[in-house]
């Protein structure tokens, strides 16, 4: 924020620092209940509330059971000695482990897809020549706007009508697998397709952002020097847009990462991603593991959107809208 300028009246250094003392409200008033399951994960009690212990800082009152437990909880010998055989059963048996490896597959996999999509989409929409621009563009972000329960039913019931046999994705261990099914409801597959249409949107809003300031000259003067579109574009377009790509990217990965009605509602029972096992934790048994789980997850969605203001930035200065 801005510095109070010396020439600045009484009237207008009050109003300044009533608005910071506003904006400093508004900001906790967001981010305090992001910020009270961080120290509730560390609990040594099973309980959602700060023991008396905690409220006293007694260490004894603190405890990393249940990010232990993030490791334990489903392997079929936890207590055996931490070695090499141990990890193996970790990473094949552990139920928030193999949680953890659907939710990152299924989330590259849709974010992959709704990338190479969303950025197509957002190049023909940022073409003058292209005819009703507006609506095409409102039917794209359309699942923004939609609630999520009216896509997930509308979603379900598309994949659940027979069709041409589509591949059937087996992503828990042993190894991945490739089935052939009649259906895309109780698939990967089909979880997959449905988060990539919540994450489109994401890509085509922050790279038509990035194409709005695009010199078009510069795909006319690499057209006339004999580079063909392909060329151009990824030669010339994909460096100066790349930015808003992969902001887009991480949009899509994190929305797909979050997402837990589309998997209630197309996913089969034995197929668990993270949020939906911190929905069925809260569901049939509560366990401060569910805090420890989204401490992680609030620690990964800082590292995200700290990633995305540094490339924000840089496309700033690559197109010359803020000193280097």
């Amino acid at each position: 924020m801005a510095a109070i300028p010396s020439h600045a009246s009484a009237l207008e250094r009050l109003w300044a620092l009533t608005f910071r003392v506003i904006c400093g409200l508004v900001l906790l008033f967001l981010i305090a209940p992001i910020l009270v399951i961080i120290p509730l994960s560390f609990n040594a009690e099973p309980y959602f509330t700060f023991t008396e212990r905690m409220l006293t800082l007694d260490p004894e009152g603190y405890s990393l059971r249940w990010y232990d437990n993030l490791l334990t909880f489903g392997m079929v010998a936890p207590d055996a000695p931490r070695d090499a055989g141990w990890w193996a059963d970790a990473w094949n048996n552990a139920t928030w482990v193999r949680a953890a490896k659907n939710s990152a597959i299924v989330g590259v996999f849709a974010t992959v897809l709704a990338t190479v999509l969303g950025t197509l989409a957002a190049l023909g929409l940022a073409r003058s020549e292209m005819p009703a621009r507006k609506a095409v563009m409102a039917i794209l972000v359309s699942p923004m706007i939609v609630p999520i329960i009216i896509s997930a039913t509308g979603v379900f019931f598309f994949y659940s009508n027979p069709g041409l046999p589509l591949p059937k994705l087996a992503l828990d261990p042993p190894a991945l697998r490739l089935d052939f099914d009649w259906k895309l409801a109780g698939t990967y597959l089909g979880i997959i397709l449905a988060h990539t249409t919540l994450g489109i949107p994401f890509v085509i809003i922050t790279v038509t952002a990035t194409l709005t300031g695009f010199d078009r000259s510069l795909v006319r003067a690499a057209a006339s020097l004999g580079a063909g579109p392909v060329r151009t574009f990824f030669r010339v377009q994909m460096p100066l847009i790349l930015p808003g790509v992969i902001s887009g990217a991480l949009f899509a990965f994190v929305t797909s990462f979050d997402e837990v009605v589309m998997v209630l509602f197309i996913g089969a029972h034995d197929q668990q991603t993270i949020p939906r096992a911190m929905w069925n934790g809260i569901r049939e048994q509560i366990s401060p593991s569910i805090l420890a789980v989204a401490t992680v997850l609030v620690v990964v969605s800082v590292a995200l959107l700290t990633a995305v203001e540094l490339l924000r930035r840089r496309s700033e200065r690559l197109r010359g809208m803020s000193p280097g």
